[in-house]
């Protein structure tokens, strides 16, 4: 057998990237090959986060790493994007940590927040000294957000905030949390971001147990039950549903490129398995049913990087639309689900061990295709501007 040639050499990718973003991600990629792989199946596993490696993450400037200023890395589209797919080479919980605390919470308060809120967190945040969440979804409420039950009435120099959030990724050990709620019993004009910060008298953040996907990153709720959050701590340059929306595309984008680290990260173990193991005295790898799917899978995925490189050139010279997001995000999600189910077959009994990291992406992956806008969503997203009719 020849040395096989890698996804990257195949795709000539690295002759569109700087010095800079090869570097970049080069610094990542180590630290996920060095200090989680090695671990990984046992996380996942023992539902367990790797707290150790927030302060890793925010020496190299990972959190809040596309955001300028206040302690920020100020990253391009290109390195941010970079960075999140090699965290999720190692797991979808390592790039939804990053993902939620830079594109999310961060986010919301650079963009929408006032020059003293952003002094006061998001310093602290990109140095993992304080962490954030998201809470947007509740249970009741996931694909239509303007149906949302949270509410928040003032009262006097306060806001009384009341309300269950779900599915929300960090949550368990957050120190703030960026809430969006009705105000006054308003419609959905009437939302606002609100940070919330941990020991204020009725936030509670238990966690959720038995989960069969995305068990490496700490998912709980957020319970609101008369909080009483100071006004101060309103975020005033935004309402309706612009705010959170906005939020969801600056992480989208960043999950676009993710997933394709997974769809690698399976891809590689898999080829690898298949020119070692033997059936009728040959490798598995030299079968041309095998060889068919690795063509196909490696097609996607290269296809796949282009888009996500080709829309991140666009958005640092000057911007993407939510439906270029949508198309990427449902692009790069579903392709990369689809290579990690047929890895898993191609590995046959072996593919259900975490031995392999095939399984683990899969059931990673199941999330990945359902947050930030379910795959169906994007898909009417898209249906809506290619015919101009509205299908929701």
């Amino acid at each position: 057998m020849h040395e096989p040639l890698s996804l990257d050499a195949i795709s000539a990718i690295d002759s569109h990237l700087s010095e800079e973003e090869r570097m970049i991600r080069g610094a990542v990629r180590r630290l996920v090959r060095e200090r989680y792989l090695p671990r990984a199946g046992e996380l996942f596993e023992k539902e367990e986060f790797p707290k150790d490696l927030i302060g890793e993450f925010a020496e190299m400037g990972l959190l809040g790493a596309s955001l300028k200023g206040y302690g920020c890395a100020g990253m391009s589209a290109v390195q941010y994007g970079l960075i999140l797919q090699e965290l999720e080479y190692g797991d979808s919980g390592l790039r939804s940590f990053v993902s939620v605390q830079g594109s999310l919470a961060m986010y919301a308060i650079h963009a929408y927040g006032s020059e003293e809120q952003k002094n006061k967190f998001l310093p602290e945040m990109a140095a993992g000294r304080l962490i954030g969440c998201f809470g947007l979804t509740e249970p009741d409420s996931g694909s239509d957000p303007s149906s949302m039950k949270t509410r928040a009435r003032k009262d006097g120099d306060h806001y009384v905030l009341s309300g269950t959030k779900m599915w929300i990724t960090n949550s368990p050990f957050a120190d703030v949390a960026v809430v969006w709620a009705k105000v006054d019993d308003g419609d959905a004009s009437s939302i606002h971001g609100f940070i919330v910060e941990r020991g204020m008298k009725g936030f509670e953040t238990p966690k959720i147990h038995g989960k069969m996907s995305l068990r490496s990153s700490e998912t709980g709720e957020i319970v609101l039950d008369e909080c009483r959050v100071p006004a101060a701590n309103m975020l005033p340059n935004k309402r309706g549903l612009g705010g959170p929306l906005g939020c969801l595309t600056q992480a989208r984008f960043g999950i676009s490129w993710g997933a394709l680290g997974a769809a690698k990260a399976c891809l590689e173990s898999t080829i690898s398995y298949a020119r070692e193991r033997k059936q009728f005295d040959v490798p598995i790898a030299s079968k041309q049913l095998i060889q068919a799917q690795f063509a196909d899978m490696a097609s996607e995925i290269i296809k796949g990087d282009i888009l996500a490189l080709h829309y991140g050139r666009m958005k640092d010279a000057g911007g993407i639309t939510p439906v270029q997001v949508s198309l990427c995000k449902r692009n790069n999600v579903g392709l990369s689900l689809d290579v990690a189910r047929k890895c898993r077959g191609i590995l046959g009994g072996n593919g259900i061990l975490l031995e392999y990291p095939a399984i683990r992406h899969m059931l990673n992956l199941e999330s990945v295709y359902t947050y930030e806008g379910t795959h169906e969503v994007h898909t009417l997203v898209l249906g809506k501007a290619l015919t101009g009719c509205n299908a929701f």
